[in-house]
This record gives structure tokens, C-alpha cells and sequence, in this order.
């Protein structure tokens, strides 16, 4: 073949091969090249709108956002950057080596725009703007913080809002979420984050081949996240808050008919401010606090219940027919179970159900439980809905635990002895249970039959949300048997020797249980559990104090409590 003629065919190739190739850029690929073409001349400034706002029962602001001001700076012309930074050091009185560091730090491109200082007032923001002709370059940006009014108040129940961790992202990336996006942890941020959390909007608009801006193309305005509506009383919260302060513990009030969580009240607390304004130091000492000020004792923490679990045996041994109200033990101050004494806290003599319930004897209970069985007492504690989850709507909830033979027998390889019984009789030994499971238990003797589901948010975006499930289970007990054990809670609190006998100068009647429960290192842990008024019941308390001594601490901290909300009439 000639020279000329291979010559002519390499050309006849290359010539097809162009061609095919402009083929392909216009016409197989030319609308994926025309959206990088846009997306190339069109930049996105955003907006961010506020997050939903966070309301007590009665309307009354918890949580909101306030807004404060970034100040940013456009840099297509990089000339102009320092004489932008002096005007800004000039207004708002930074110094320029800080807003060149600042600017450095943000910068990505010159089409995008960089932050060179954020939060501040309406006052320094307003002082800025009167500068817009001489440096358009500077923008300044509205952008809602989240606000705490209450400062610590409610804490464990709100939670705080933080930038989105790893861990976050990647469970939620599906759902929109992105990295830096703010978020909620823990409490009603964190739950219910989806229904808070706001939509962004912005600004679009068109840049040349330089990165220059050259007009707007359209504006998305933000929506605001949905408000969220608790049950709690911002009035209740304030008292229970303000009387536990100092003490390690919680303290939760409940509607007896509903679950409504009136009051939740945690101490050691914090203030959710601090993540909001970036205070590492003090993130970092709380955090690390031996004390754990971030834990809400009042559902993710369990202890053994001790004397307010007698209403278990109480229960169980009316209804299964081994004591009735005639019967009667004889306390002498102890009593051999095996080859082991266990003791009473005090020597009360021949003592019947009510008496026994009044002066909190262990003596009866050794007995009552010893007649009655460790699984019967295991049984009727699960009724009665200790030792599982409650069902409330925060995460973070423990289960607590109810020991029984056959468990001993599985998990330890041991078996169970009368001595397991009579510990077990009296809330003690492998026996856990959460604040919230017991005013839970309460609320059940108080409203005479019905096991509540405890909740705490009651609407969100103006949708209620207490009749999208059961809110109640039956507990199928004989009315004797509330008859009885409230006749005993009664007489705790009126009866002289009753172990809750400081309530009892109240102006309402109040019904309740104490509870000292022995543990393995430090102060015995103080329990009071009841509901007021006697007869027509509108609210269930438990005070926990964590290493707080006996039940008559707590019960101390119940009395200041309702004194309070007379004093308010809120009752």
C-alpha cells in the first residue's frame, strides 16, 4: 500500500473519531456536561430558619431560638479583602490579625462566602449594614441560636443541641441529614430532632467562568422547625427543682388518670446554654464530673426499691389469699430465716397488714413473703410494672430488674434460698427499680386499678398525640386489695408512728410509702412514694435521694414540695 494512501485513511480516521467523539460530548453526554455547566455558574448562600420552639402544658416558652448575626465576607476581589477586615476591626472593635486568621481559616473559594465573625447583637449588625454601599463585599447574615430561658431548668428532660457527631450522621444521613448540621442530644432535642429540626433556605444566584457574582436567580425562604408541647408545668418543675437542689437525686409528679409527667426534676443538673456558646472547658469538667450531672436518675438509673416494694407482697398476698387483714405477725426486733437473723428496724410487737404498712415492720413482710413464694413476688412485681420498661417516650429508659428463682438458677447456676425470699420481701437484694417505675406503681394504687404509660410530650406541631396509642393497662387486682394497701398508706403519713409522719400537718391528706434501701458502699439511699389529695387524687410524687439517708429525708422533700404548690394554689 502507498505512502499517500495510508496517509489519507490515519486522516479519514482521526476526522470519524473527532466526529464521534463531539457526538458523544453533544449529544449521548451533552445534559450531564449541562448540569455541571450550571452547577458550575450557580451558587447556593443559605438561610437557616429557627428550630421549633419547646412549650410547658400551659403554653408557657421553655425552649427557643433567638437570633444573632454572622458577619461574612464575599472575596471576589481579594484585593479588597484587608480594606473589608479594617471596616469590620474598625466597627465592631476586633482586631484585624484575629478576622484575617478567621478568614484564612473559613475561606473556600472566592464565589463562596467567608465567616469572619459570628454572634454578634442586633446593635454591632445594624452599625455594619450602614457600610453596605461603600463594601458590598461585607454581608451580614441572620442566623437563630437555640435559647434556654430556664437556664439548668428541665434539663434532663430538654437535652441541648450540638453539632452532628459520626455516630449520628451516619445512622441519619438517609433522612437529610448532613455534616455540621446541629442536632439534638438526649431528652425532647434529641427525640423528637426530626419534627424540631428546621428546613434551610438561601439565596441562588448566578457567578461568570471568574467566580464573580453577576445576579440572583431565586429566592427559597426557610421554614421553622414544628413546635413541641409537654405536659410538664413549668410552675411544679420550678418547686421540685428548687427543693432538691443540693441533694443527688430525682423527683417526678404524675397525673394518676393520664401518665402526664407534670414534673421530672434531675440533680446534679447542667445547663444546656454551655453548647450553645461553646464553653469547652466547662463541657469538658462536666463530662468528666464523678457525679455524672448528665444522668436523669429518674429513668436511666435503678436502685433498689426497699420498703416502698412491700406493696408488692402487700398485693400479692391479699389476692392469692395467704394473709387478709386479720392477720397478724408478732415483731420482736428479728427472726431466724435458715441459719441467717434478719432484722427490724425497730421492735413493733403483734402487727396486722395496716399497722405493718404504717411503721414499714420488715418482720410482717419476712413472713408475708416466706408464705407467698419468690415467684409469686417476682410475678405480681411485673403486674404492678416494675422490672420493665414503662413504655415513655425519652430514650434512655432501664428496665430495672426483678430477681427469681429460675433467673438465679439460668444466669448464676446457684439456687435460691428462703433468705433470697426474705431480701427480695423487702426490696432488697438483686431487686432494681426506677423512680419512674415507681410512681408508676403509685399512680396504679391511686386511680384504683390501671397501670399507666408515663409520657411527658403531649402535642408536636399542633397534632395531639395522646390518642395515637393506649395509655393504660388493666390490673385485674380485687377492689379489697386497694382498699387495704391505701388504707395503710394512709395511715403512714396520719398515724403517729407512721415512718411518713411529717406529712402529716399538710392541708391535704396525703397517702405514701418510705423506703430505705441498704447498699454495698456509702449512705442508704431515700425513697418516698404517694399521692395527694386522699380522696380525690390529682397527683403522684416520688422523691429519690441518691445516698440520701433514710426515707424520712425524702419524705421531708415531698412535704416542702406540696407546701409549695398550696402556697402557688396550683392545687
Amino acid at each position: 500500500m502507498e505512502r499517500k494512501t495510508i496517509l489519507k485513511l490515519i486522516i479519514t480516521f482521526m476526522f470519524f473519531s473527532l466526529v464521534a467523539g463531539l457526538f458523544n460530548l453533544g449529544i449521548v453526554q451533552g445534559s450531564k456536561f449541562r448540569r455541571l455547566s450550571d452547577s458550575n455558574c450557580i451558587r447556593l448562600i443559605s438561610q437557616s430558619g429557627s428550630r421549633g420552639n419547646i412549650l410547658d402544658r400551659n403554653g408557657q416558652i421553655i425552649v427557643d431560638s433567638k437570633i444573632s448575626y454572622d458577619v461574612m465576607i464575599v472575596p471576589q476581589d481579594l484585593n479588597n479583602v484587608d480594606q473589608a477586615l479594617a471596616l469590620i476591626s474598625r466597627v465592631l472593635g476586633v482586631e484585624a490579625k484575629e478576622l484575617r486568621l478567621a478568614f484564612r481559616k473559613n475561606f473556600i473559594s472566592s464565589s463562596v462566602p467567608v465567616t469572619v465573625v459570628a454572634n454578634i447583637g442586633l446593635k454591632d449588625a445594624i452599625a455594619l449594614g450602614e457600610y453596605k454601599i461603600e463594601q458590598p463585599s461585607i454581608i451580614v447574615v441572620p442566623k437563630p441560636l437555640r435559647h434556654y430561658p430556664y437556664g439548668a431548668l428541665a434539663a434532663h428532660v430538654l437535652g441541648y443541641v450540638n453539632e452532628i457527631d459520626r455516630w449520628r450522621l451516619t445512622k441519619l444521613e438517609d433522612y437529610g441529614y448532613k455534616t455540621k448540621d446541629i442536632v439534638g442530644f438526649g431528652g425532647v432535642e434529641e427525640k423528637y430532632d426530626y419534627y424540631l429540626r428546621q428546613e434551610e433556605g438561601g439565596l441562588s444566584v448566578e457567578v461568570n467562568h471568574r467566580g464573580k457574582f453577576m445576579r440572583v436567580l431565586g429566592f427559597e425562604p426557610p421554614r421553622n422547625g414544628k413546635d413541641v408541647v409537654l405536659t410538664l408545668d413549668l410552675r411544679i418543675q420550678k418547686i421540685a427543682e428548687e427543693k432538691l437542689a443540693g441533694r443527688k437525686g430525682s423527683v417526678i409528679l404524675m397525673d394518676p388518670y393520664t401518665g402526664e409527667i407534670l414534673a421530672l426534676a434531675n440533680f446534679p443538673n447542667f445547663n444546656p446554654s454551655i453548647f450553645v456558646n461553646k464553653r469547652s472547658k466547662v463541657i469538658s469538667g462536666l463530662f468528666n464530673d464523678p457525679d455524672a450531672p448528665f444522668m436523669n436518675r429518674a429513668i436511666s438509673s435503678s436502685y433498689p426499691p426497699a420498703s416502698v416494694f412491700k406493696m408488692v407482697v402487700a398485693a400479692a398476698g391479699l389476692e392469692l389469699r395467704r394473709i387478709n387483714l386479720s392477720t397478724s405477725f408478732v415483731c420482736q426486733g428479728s427472726m431466724m430465716v435458715g441459719s441467717r437473723r434478719f432484722n427490724c428496724w425497730d421492735v413493733h410487737g403483734p402487727e396486722d397488714l395496716i399497722q405493718a404498712i404504717a411503721h414499714s415492720c420488715d418482720i410482717f413482710f419476712y413472713r408475708a413473703g416466706l408464705l407467698l413464694g419468690a415467684q409469686n413476688i417476682h410475678d405480681y412485681a411485673l403486674k404492678l410494672g416494675l422490672g420493665r420498661n414503662t413504655g415513655f417516650d425519652l430514650a434512655g429508659e432501664t428496665s430495672g430488674f426483678i430477681p427469681s428463682p429460675l433467673w438465679r438458677k439460668i444466669n448464676k447456676f446457684q439456687n435460691w434460698y428462703d433468705g433470697d425470699t426474705a431480701n427480695l420481701s423487702i426490696g432488697q437484694g438483686d431487686c432494681l427499680t426506677t423512680p419512674l417505675q415507681v410512681v408508676n406503681m403509685l399512680a396504679a394504687f391511686a386511680n384504683r386499678g390501671y397501670l399507666l404509660t408515663p409520657h411527658i410530650v403531649k402535642s408536636v406541631g399542633g397534632v395531639d398525640l395522646s390518642a395515637k396509642k393506649k395509655r393504660f393497662t388493666r390490673v385485674p387486682f380485687q377492689k379489697g386489695t386497694f382498699d387495704a394497701i391505701d388504707k395503710g398508706l394512709a395511715r403512714v403519713v396520719s398515724d403517729p408512728k407512721g415512718t411518713g409522719n411529717t406529712l402529716s400537718g399538710l392541708p391535704v391528706k396525703v397517702a405514701g410509702k418510705t423506703g430505705t434501701a441498704q447498699v454495698s458502699r456509702g449512705a442508704t439511699h431515700a425513697w418516698f412514694a404517694g399521692f395527694f389529695p386522699f380522696d380525690k387524687p390529682k397527683y403522684v410524687i416520688c422523691v429519690f435521694l441518691e445516698n440520701g439517708g433514710p426515707g424520712h429525708a425524702s419524705s421531708v422533700i415531698a412535704k416542702q414540695i406540696i407546701e409549695a404548690m398550696v402556697s402557688q394554689e396550683i392545687m
